[in-house]
């Protein structure tokens, strides 16, 4: 017994001298470990640091590219339309930063008698600028500018933009060719422009329609083709969504149902104080929020005096 006693009072200050020593070891493993982490942690923070100054340069030099596609666009917008007898025009167009493209044109066909306009919105800048430069394409082709059906025109510019488009792409266009002698609009739409049509006989406001979807990589529609005959006074406005789809503070969007009454409101008012009226509306309504679509409005009325003389040559 006593020497079992011995023994194990030999084997327990054994231990007691090696626990300090264990202790140790093991503190200074933590430390090592606590080193190399924050050593880590360091190379990390570097990294970060080189990939966010990298990261503020990309999107410094994309800022640059939208403000230069944001300002091409805008020089390309056209601000003056060609003399046209029998008609009268005015257009405002309000381009967003965060979202573009509206574009639009009015161009004369080879037969002086006809002349084309033409109006698009893109999902944007990407998309705006694959649109854009099939529509001055288009407007440099003899098949546009010798009439061709606006059907036609709008499917052969939907099979251009599909073969670039790529998965989210989306597009509107409006394209119609008026025929002066008869003041015949024949007009094709696809996607979301709205194209409102007010007689000025009655009054009555009818919004133009073929039935088109927006142009998506998936569009496989056959673009439809729609006609009407207009009359003195007559007058078509044409917006892009970027106006419909204007939000109030409660998410709320303006709509084609309150351009309809704007019409309507004051008889006598000229194609540019209906513009400025539709503008004004917008406005109030999304509260001064920022634009999250470019804007665009043209009205189009036709003159009296100079439709009496229709069928008749210049």
């Amino acid at each position: 017994m006593g020497l079992d006693k011995a023994c194990l009072n030999s084997h327990s200050e054994e231990m007691s001298e090696n626990k300090p020593s264990e202790l140790l070891s093991r503190i200074q493993h933590l430390e090592k470990e606590v080193a190399d982490r924050e050593a880590d942690l360091q190379r990390y923070r570097s990294e970060i640091g080189q990939l966010n100054s990298r990261l503020e340069g990309l999107i410094e030099k994309l800022h640059q590219e939208l403000r230069l596609a944001h300002q091409i666009q805008k020089h390309l917008v056209p601000t003056e339309f060609p003399n046209l007898q029998g008609f009268e025009f005015s257009s405002k167009f309000l381009p967003s930063t965060i979202s573009g493209g509206d574009y639009f044109d009015i161009f004369e066909h080879d037969d002086k008698l006809r002349f084309g306009l033409v109006v698009s919105s893109a999902s944007g800048h990407a998309m705006s600028a694959l649109l854009l430069s099939v529509l001055l394409k288009l407007t440099g082709q003899m098949e546009a500018r010798q009439g061709a059906q606006p059907n036609r025109i709008l499917s052969s510019i939907c099979k251009d933009i599909l073969l670039e488009s790529v998965e989210g792409d989306q597009a509107e266009i409006f394209y119609s060719m008026m025929d002066r002698r008869s003041f015949t609009l024949q007009y094709s739409l696809v996607g979301n422009i709205s194209v409102l049509y007010q007689k000025a006989r009655t009054r009555d406001v009818e919004v133009l329609s073929t039935g088109n979807s927006s142009l998506s990589p998936d569009f496989d529609e056959v673009v439809a083709m729609g006609s009407l005959q207009m009359n003195p006074k007559d007058r078509l406005v044409i917006v892009t969504q970027g106006i419909t789809s204007a939000q109030n503070l409660e998410g709320e969007e303006f709509g084609v149902e309150r351009l309809i009454p704007l019409l309507g409101n004051e008889p006598k008012q000229g194609v540019h104080e209906l513009r400025n009226a539709i503008f004004h509306a917008v406005e109030q309504h999304r509260s001064g929020q920022e634009l999250q679509r470019d804007q665009t409005v043209i009205v189009v009325e036709v003159k009296e005096r100079v439709i009496k003389l229709a069928g008749q040559p210049e």
